[in-house]
């Protein structure tokens, strides 16, 4: 991680889960993180866990990923105050718990929203920015096993991720097209998915949590293990699951 001391790192969807896990972990390694999210006050309250000499190294912004004005501020605000973005970790997703058949359509429409447009809003200015000043930056999309494959649900519960498998399959068409792009464009930045089996987070829907789980420092370190690879090491996929998985 020495070649990324003091660059600047955002972590979308901070506020909980993975992407606070891997906020605090990347301020440890050396980086200066942006953490965005709704729920700003949470990143503040992550900011308060870490070492006092740490704390000013991570930022909080408020930030809807969904919208893309909202984005548009974020990355300005950043781009001014810190000069640029050198890793982007696109962690922010939603999840109704629910049946595609039957749920509200502004619900769908939401989700997807986020879990793929948001992706893409965050990703063109991350890529502008990493363009713009020659960096060879890296872009991390946090996928899941469901951008792979359509698990069944565990027991006799009803099948209630709806458009969350079906965004999730398009972070996985997202990473190939992103790389050949990048590819294109003659840049050395690198993009990796990683897909996560069941992780301990809040969108976890009711009913898996009896199953084997990974907690989200579990992701993180793949995450710091992606970046961490030499420039010329691309880990364009990398599936994480908990022993024991019956999926």
């Amino acid at each position: 991680m020495e070649r990324w001391q003091d660059r600047v790192a955002v972590v979308t969807g901070a506020s909980s889960g993975i992407g606070a896990a891997v906020a605090k972990d990347l301020v440890r390694a050396g980086l200066v993180v942006v953490g965005l999210a709704r729920r700003v006050e949470r990143i503040e309250a992550l900011r308060e866990q870490l070492p006092e000499e740490l704390q000013s190294r991570l930022h909080a912004i408020k930030c809807d990923v969904g919208e893309e004005a909202s984005v548009a501020a974020a990355f300005d605000w950043i781009e001014a105050q810190l000069g640029g973005i050198d890793i982007l970790v696109n962690n922010a997703g939603l999840l109704y718990s629910g049946q595609l058949l039957t749920m509200e359509v502004e619900q769908l429409q939401h989700v997807m929203q986020v879990n793929l447009m948001g992706v893409i809003y965050c990703t063109q200015r991350a890529f502008r920015s990493m363009q713009q000043r020659e960096v060879g930056g890296h872009v991390v999309l946090i996928n899941s096993l469901t951008g792979h494959h359509i698990i069944n649900p565990p027991g006799d519960e009803l099948q209630c991720l709806n458009m969350y498998p079906i965004t999730k399959h398009g972070i996985s068409a997202l990473l190939e097209v992103m790389r050949q792009e990048l590819n294109g464009f003659k840049t050395q930045i690198k993009v990796t998915s990683i897909s996560p089996g069941v992780t301990n987070t809040e969108i976890l829907p009711g009913g898996y949590n009896a199953l084997p789980m990974l907690q989200p420092e579990d992701i993180s370190a793949g995450i710091l293990y992606a970046i961490g690879t030499p420039p010329h090491v691309q880990v364009h996929q990398l599936t994480i699951k908990p022993i024991g998985e019956p999926f």
